[in-house]
């Protein structure tokens, strides 16, 4: 079957899904159950804006960009368009999953006890510099586990049109790195929101990960915080939607260059990976927010195998990008 031509998206993008569905009951399912399914991108979206033109403003212990506000002294974002943010930073570690802890009994590497050794859990961020110029804010830090040499150097480059703010996030690998990353983003806390606040993305709708991509269908989805916890009776990491492009929570809209995985917990991660039962898990009175550029895959190593090689996050050079803007502030795509 030959699909129709694309329609013009207008700089969005344009998705066919192609779905194969009984036409007829049968023994083992009625007229209408899907079969298979399939998504293919016919039109990708426009580029994010630049979000460009704005200069910071040095005013006391505070920095405006646009509808920013930053502290002079480290560079963190105090707010992005208006809504309050804290400990904005490079995030690199899961609460390790079943399968990354491995079996005793296997002889194949098991990668959540080596990231635990190397002390990934408790990387130390070593503020190097923050400076202006021209329109630009950059903040530049050293990413290490506590007494490694290995590390990450980072540079978060913030910008604005006025309107939006637009971050950009370097990261280059330094020392000897023996093992591969959990996952390599950036996490915020988004003080007084909770698990009972709106969450409306456009990408993938279920849980997963490079090696589980392919079950997760790209639509709109709209759910609350606490609906995107899966439940596992061992709490560990959990919730990645997968290809978002963009995301709106906690009065915030964020749009990826390019897409993201996207989490959001009423808890740290910290506290997820220490709890032993769901019980365990409070919300603390702030949604913590994930946006992977990458994750590390999942495998089976709980009672098989590890990830396929090609799903390694192997500490590399990267660069990614966020634009914030308001919700009812979309750029197109």
């Amino acid at each position: 079957m030959k699909l129709p031509a694309a329609p013009d998206g207008g700089g969005a993008e344009v998705q066919w899904t192609v779905r194969a569905v009984l036409a007829e009951d049968t023994p083992w399912a009625g007229r209408g159950h899907e079969v298979a399914w399939a998504q293919g991108t016919v039109t990708r979206r426009a580029p994010l804006p630049a979000a460009t033109g704005a200069r910071p403003a040095v005013d006391g212990d505070r920095i405006t960009l646009g509808p920013a506000v930053f502290d002079a002294r480290t560079g963190a974002p105090r707010t992005l368009c208006g809504v309050p943010v804290r400990d904005l930073r490079l995030d690199v570690w899961r609460a390790t999953t079943d399968n990354d802890d491995g079996a005793s009994w296997q002889t194949d590497t098991r990668y959540g006890p080596l990231w635990r050794e190397l002390g990934l859990h408790r990387m130390r961020h070593r503020l190097e510099a923050v400076g202006t110029d021209g329109d630009a804010l950059t903040v530049r830090t050293r990413v290490a586990p506590a007494g490694r040499e290995a590390g990450l150097r980072t540079a978060y480059r913030w910008t604005s049109d006025g309107s939006r703010v637009r971050l950009t996030v370097s990261v280059v690998p330094d020392g000897d790195w023996q093992v591969p990353l959990p996952r390599l983003g950036i996490r915020f806390g988004l003080p007084g929101a909770t698990a009972e606040d709106s969450v409306r993305w456009y990408g993938g709708g279920g849980e997963a990960y490079p090696d589980t991509r392919a079950a997760s269908r790209d639509l709109r989805w709209d759910a609350r915080v606490g609906e995107l916890q899966t439940p596992y009776v061992r709490p560990q990491e959990n919730g990645a939607r997968a290809d978002v492009r963009w995301a709106e929570t906690g009065g915030l809209r964020v749009d990826g260059e390019p897409e993201f995985w996207f989490t959001a917990r009423p808890w740290t991660t910290e506290h997820l990976d220490a709890a032993r039962h769901r019980t365990d898990l409070v919300p603390d009175g702030t949604v913590w927010v994930n946006l992977d550029h990458r994750q590390h895959g999942i495998g089976s190593q709980s009672c098989g195998p590890g990830p396929l090689p090609r799903y390694y996050l192997w500490p590399e050079p990267a660069e990614f990008s966020f634009v914030f803007s308001e919700p009812g502030d979309r750029p197109r795509g």
